[in-house]
This record gives C-alpha cells, sequence and structure tokens, in this order.
C-alpha cells in the first residue's frame, strides 16, 4: 500500500481512503474477467505488487494468495481467460478520470528489461537505456505515459519484436506470439498508442518524447496530421531548411547573441527545481493554427551542455511553455524508476508474449493507483506536485 511522504502515524481515515481506492480499481477492471477466480487472482495480484516485499517473483505472491506454489500466479499470467487489452482500457480510463487535464503531455519512451536465454518473448541483444546504455539481452518495452499538475502515471504499452523474431516461425510459435502481430518499429508502436489515446479522445495538449522520436518526420507529420501538438528532442545535427539551405540545429542556435537566452524552469525533479537558459527560434511560420520552432536548452554551470527540440504548437505559445513541456519528459523516466522500484514491472517470470503484456499492464495499473492515492493524499512527491509549474525567472 502506498506509504505517507513523512514519517508520521497512518489516520484511520486515510487507511479507509486506500481501501475504498483498490475497491475502485477492483470495481473498474472486474467486468473484463468472465470469471471469478482469474478476477479474484487478478485482485490479489494487485495486492502483492503494492506489498513492501522487495521483491516480487512467483512465489511470494503465491505466500501472499495463501497457496502452497506459484501455479495459481503461472496461471493467471498464461493460461487463464482474460484479455489485457481490455484492463488496459480500464486503465486508461481510470488515469483519465483522475489525472486528466485539458493541458496535460502525452510522453513516449522506453525501456529495457534485462533477461538471460533466447527464449523470452523479444528478448535480443538490443540497445538499452535501463542497462546503463549500452548492448545487453534484454527485451525492450515502448510506453506512453500521462503527466497533467495532478500527478503521472502510464496509459499504455508496446513489446517490441525485433525482426529476427518476427520472421521466426518456430521461436514465434514457442514464445506464444500471436499470428497477426508483425514486425513494427518502435515508432510504430508509438504511433499506435498514440492513436489509441486520440480515438479514446485522452485529454491533453503537447506530446513529448526524445530524439528517437523527435527525429522520425513521418512521427511529427503524423502528428501535425492529427492536430498534436508536440515539443520532441533531436540532436545537434538535426538539420533545418533555412534560405542558404540545410543547416545543423547547433550551428543555428550558436549564432544567436547571447541576450537571447532565457531562464526558465523545466518543471521539478527528485533534486529539486529544474533551472535551464532557453532559447528558440522559428523554423516555419505555418499557419494560423501552428507555428515550427527549433528549441535549445543550455545548462547553467555547463553552457556548452546544449539540448535541441522541434516544437509544432499555437503561434502564441510562450518560451515557458516549451520549456515545461520538454522538461515533463522526465516524468516518464522518474515513472520508470517508481513502476520498477514500487510495484515490480521489472520483476516478472514470464517468457510467453502473453505473460508479458499480462504482468506490464497489472503493473502500470498499480502504479496508476499510487499515482491517484498520492494526489488525493496531497503525499505526491515533489516532482509530480510540481509538475506543470514553468514561469520565467529574471536572470
Amino acid at each position: 500500500m502506498p506509504q505517507p511522504a513523512a514519517v508520521r502515524e497512518t489516520t484511520p481515515t486515510e487507511v479507509g481512503q486506500w481501501a475504498t481506492g483498490l475497491q475502485e480499481v477492483a470495481t473498474r477492471i472486474g467486468s473484463r474477467f468472465p470469471r471469478a477466480e482469474p478476477r479474484r487472482r487478478a485482485l490479489q495480484y494487485l495486492r502483492s505488487l503494492l506489498s513492501p516485499r522487495e521483491r516480487k517473483n512467483g512465489w511470494q505472491m503465491a505466500a501472499d494468495a495463501g497457496d502452497p506454489t506459484p501455479a495459481g500466479v503461472q496461471h493467471l499470467l498464461g493460461r487463464a481467460q482474460w484479455d489485457a487489452e481490455a484492463v488496459r482500457d480500464a486503465l486508461r480510463h481510470y488515469v483519465v478520470k483522475h489525472l486528466g487535464e485539458r493541458d496535460a503531455i502525452l510522453i513516449l519512451d522506453e525501456t529495457g528489461f534485462p533477461k538471460q536465454g533466447t527464449k523470452s518473448a523479444g528478448v535480443a541483444r538490443q540497445y538499452s537505456g535501463a542497462a546503463g546504455g549500452r548492448i545487453a539481452n534484454c527485451q525492450i518495452g515502448v510506453f506512453l505515459a500521462y503527466a497533467s499538475s495532478q500527478g503521472r502515471a502510464f496509459l499504455d504499452r508496446e513489446l517490441y519484436l525485433p525482426r529476427a523474431w518476427a520472421e521466426d516461425r518456430a521461436r514465434r510459435r514457442a514464445a506464444g506470439v500471436p499470428p497477426e502481430v508483425t514486425f513494427a518499429t518502435k515508432l510504430q508502436l508509438a504511433q499506435r498508442m498514440l492513436a489509441r489515446a486520440r480515438a479514446q479522445k485522452v485529454p491533453c495538449r503537447w506530446v513529448t518524447g526524445d530524439a528517437v522520436y523527435g527525429g522520425d518526420s513521418a512521427l511529427r507529420q503524423w502528428l501535425e496530421a492529427h492536430r498534436l501538438f508536440y515539443v520532441l528532442a533531436v540532436t545537434a545535427q538535426y538539420r533545418i531548411w533555412t534560405g542558404a539551405g540545410r543547416e545543423w540545429a547547433a550551428a543555428l542556435i550558436k549564432r544567436l547573441p547571447a541576450t537571447a537566452w532565457r531562464r526558465c524552469r523545466a518543471g521539478w525533479g527528485s533534486k529539486g527545481e529544474r533551472l535551464y537558459e532557453w532559447t528558440r527560434l522559428v523554423v516555419r511560420k505555418g499557419t494560423a493554427q501552428r507555428r515550427r520552432w527549433l528549441l535549445a536548452r543550455r545548462s547553467l554551470p555547463n553552457p556548452t551542455a546544449v539540448a535541441y527540440y522541434i516544437v509544432s504548437g499555437p503561434p502564441r505559445t510562450s518560451l515557458p511553455e516549451m520549456a515545461r513541456v520538454a522538461g515533463a519528459r522526465w516524468a516518464i523516466e522518474e515513472s520508470f524508476e517508481a513502476a520498477k522500484g514500487e510495484v515490480g514491472l521489472d520483476q516478472y517470470e514470464v517468457r510467453s508474449w502473453v505473460g508479458w503484456y499480462r504482468h506490464i499492464t497489472l503493473a502500470l495499473l498499480a502504479h496508476a493507483y499510487l499515482s491517484v492515492t498520492r494526489a488525493r493524499s496531497g503525499a505526491r512527491p515533489r516532482a509530480q506536485k510540481k509538475l506543470g509549474a514553468s514561469h520565467p525567472v529574471s536572470g
């Protein structure tokens, strides 16, 4: 169960609120389970994920449920009849109900799940930021998170299936990869999740993500075609058309005068306020509804450390607003850390395709419950509590 931010006695009212909140989650997902037994086990699984145990493996979860072996847990994640996509939809509705805001931000990112062997669905030697930014044997999940002034939580998830996996029939069959699943890039998986959020009318104003997403012109065009504004990171070598031809982002920003930089807050993090210098220049005037800028952020103690973004938004978008959206990308990184540390996002013991989706979905639901409970109690981490507060600072 969620713990108060400060060391103090828990009140009976708070205990009642936690129980009521968990009952709401149980009610919300209950209809997604056609039979009572998997419904009961799913709720117990959520309780185990929310428990203070450091490790949330099958044996410990079985002990929480009073079972002599993990057979019941394994059945829930592997063979029981229930649809993880339907539970994912319930997760989305729950997050929007409690954290939804018109000015909220959708955040794209991926994380790795280190694995031994070659049998887990999608496992391969591939780049993983979670492995210290190196090539490691792992699965890669692509995620969509939601951030508002109320808090942050995940909305959706997709397991990346490398092309070698997608083309290996025997390996697919052994891991239970559905026949209809074909190879899709991480960018295509991200677009699918955005399309689902848009189809369900998830309230939001912006989309943000790192340079993996910002460097893809097809994704940016899709966002603009679907009337979504964005602040997406790009590399220093990102090329922009000017009157003199194509120029690197770094070269364009370097030519701006010192007076073009302005201090703005990029939200709050685990170490306090994130304060940087920012500047921007228009790279496409666009229409009355949309304009495109090149945005740059540089470190105060180290001015040579500069990050770059492409922004597509309303013509009157302020620089502090751009800084707010760019800074919101940290919310998903902190959410990954919280979900892995608090609800065992990465502590699954399944190899199958369906097992991955079932565990991950229930873990994201547990994480959302914690976020909503903290929002209700006012015991949210400062990074959540201050998210969205981005105002100019005189420098």
